[in-house]
């Protein structure tokens, strides 16, 4: 029973993790980190809090949300001449 159980914490704990249906806005970087970092922290102080423990992190905006933020802001309405 024992090793049924062992076998099959060990089987769950090598699958993947869930993908995130969401990004979320602040990710820990460092040397350590493959890019972009551990992007899960909702506030920056959540973020700040996660890098504080660790050497050489700090908090960025996760590259994903900022570069939605771009796409998203318009750009200056072009003026068709009048006719």
């Amino acid at each position: 029973m024992r090793t049924t159980v062992l076998a099959l914490l060990i089987l769950l704990g090598s699958l993947p993790a869930a993908h995130a249906d969401r990004d979320y806005p602040w990710c820990v970087v460092g040397d350590d980190l493959v890019w972009p970092g551990e992007c899960m922290y909702e506030t920056r102080e959540q973020c700040m809090w996660s890098a504080s423990g660790r050497w050489d992190t700090t908090c960025d905006i996760n590259p994903r949300v900022r570069f939605k933020q771009q796409q998203l802001q318009p750009g200056p309405k072009k003026s068709q001449p009048r006719r």
